[in-house]
């Protein structure tokens, strides 16, 4: 599906009872990239953090075009064969709704351009692509019942996965004003929290989904890192209720000999445990305890973004 081009965002929109409601945002529901090596990441993602890959799509011609590595019912990581090496490793993001025609209906109404219907993905969910301020493609998603994700509801869920669910997904943002209107003011997410490396320029804010308990993370930046350096900001972050736990079981895993490098717990700025690991390409996965270290909610920052 070709993404769609966010309009301008501001004049001449509904508001009020002129424009639809907008249909409940449920959730983060994954994230796409771009592999150079698909082995490789397969066996990072299957291997090495044990998640199950349920299905996969190929091309006309027999080629994988595309592979879905399952966190949980609702969260999956695509991963696809780049289309040129030295490029972004990001493909899309996608947040679930109940109502897909209903949020084509609810943006269009606000300014943002849409396709003329919903369409049905090759997984059979419904499901279609807008952009936001910063270009990054939004896909849209309502799982429908004989889709294949419903399909393979409670399958492929190993008890030998890190994790068992997608905190959040980050994206890299240089046009904040921009990006705070469509996702707060468009979209309906929450903020919940503000950070800054050094309390003189705020790095991370992160909006929650209107209707669930997942966000997004935007990273802020005066201005893009090149694109073969991006893969520590758009990144995944994945929920372990206890990191020395979930590190020993890396530790243990006989992938363990292929990741060369060190995993280290750190306490973030946010207050979390976390620790980093990368995917071949250099995507990062930050492994989270969802409560900070002492059970108190760190203070949000309140220094000025990189611009507006």
């Amino acid at each position: 599906m070709k993404p769609m081009i966010l309009l301008a965002l501001g004049a001449g929109l509904l508001t009020g009872s002129d424009a639809p409601p907008r249909p409940r945002i449920t959730g983060v529901a994954h994230i796409a990239l771009f592999v150079h090596d698909m082995a490789q990441s397969r066996a990072f993602y299957k291997d090495f953090l044990g998640f199950g890959e349920p299905f996969s799509l190929n091309n006309p011609d027999g080629s994988l075009s595309m592979t879905f590595i399952k966190v949980n019912d609702r969260q999956y990581i695509e991963l696809s064969p780049e289309r040129e090496p030295g490029t972004d490793r990001l493909n899309h993001i996608s947040i679930e709704v109940d109502n897909a025609e209903a949020m084509r209906a609810y943006l269009g109404a606000k300014g943002v351009q849409v396709p003329e219907k919903v369409g049905k993905g090759r997984i059979r969910n419904s499901n279609f692509n807008v952009k936001d301020p910063e270009g990054h493609t939004v896909e849209i998603v309502q799982y429908e019942p004989d889709g294949w994700s419903m399909r393979e509801k409670g399958k492929y869920m190993s008890e030998a996965r890190v994790s068992r669910r997608m905190m959040h997904v980050g994206i890299i943002v240089t046009n904040f004003d921009a990006e705070m209107k469509f996702y707060r003011e468009v979209l309906g997410f929450q903020e919940t929290w503000r950070g800054s490396r050094d309390g003189k320029v705020l790095n991370w804010v992160n909006l929650k989904v209107p209707d669930g308990e997942d966000y997004i993370e935007l990273m802020l930046y005066d201005k893009a890192p090149a694109p073969t350096a991006r893969g520590t900001a758009h990144h995944i972050a994945l929920e372990v209720p206890d990191m020395d736990k979930a590190v020993a079981f890396l530790e243990a895993k006989p992938a363990r000999k292929d990741y060369k490098q060190k995993l280290e717990i750190r306490t973030g700025i946010n207050r979390r445990r976390q620790c980093n690991i990368y995917d071949p390409d250099g995507t990062r996965s930050e492994l989270m305890e969802p409560k900070t270290v002492d059970g108190v909610p760190p203070p949000s920052a309140t220094a000025p973004p990189p611009h507006p």
